[in-house]
């Protein structure tokens, strides 16, 4: 299964939101830092504000932040509202204008059901926080203690 840009857009945003917590971020500081096109991640921070998992703060010192904790932040639903179909296989779309032959009796579609299925439950298992450095989450002057011990 491939994941496309947006999915992957998203979740690298997630991911630098949840380990930049202390700071408001700008979508332009996200899309050179990420090397994303400035237009394609505004419409992914839309998105990801509309389902709560960013927070907008307008004006001059403005910028996004991450929406909820981490820890409630499940993988597997963030990929499901981002991705736009599971369609492996083009017989999955009922819409498709080229019939399978093998419609009939088929097996294959059962197997790949239970792959993308299997794929999303591991992706359930997984939350924001599991993605992020251990040192991301502690506060910053934390992070900037550890940092001059090291």
């Amino acid at each position: 299964m491939r994941l496309t840009s947006y999915t992957d857009y998203a979740l690298r945003t997630l991911i630098y939101l949840a380990e930049h917590r202390d700071a408001l971020v700008t979508i332009e500081e996200l899309a050179q830092f990420q090397h994303i096109p400035k237009n394609h991640l505004t419409k992914v921070v839309h998105h990801l504000g509309q389902l709560e998992l960013v927070a907008t703060v307008r004006g001059r010192n403005g910028g996004i932040k991450l929406g909820k904790e981490p820890e409630e932040i499940v993988i597997g639903q963030v990929v499901r509202q981002t991705e736009t179909d599971f369609h492996i296989v083009e017989c999955f779309n009922k819409d498709t204008e080229i019939p399978c032959v093998y419609s009939n009796g088929c097996r294959l579609k059962g197997v790949l059901t239970q792959a993308t299925n299997a794929f999303l439950k591991v992706l359930d298992d997984v939350n924001l926080k599991n993605l992020i450095h251990p040192s991301s989450s502690a506060p910053l002057a934390k992070r900037i203690a550890l940092k001059i011990e090291t």
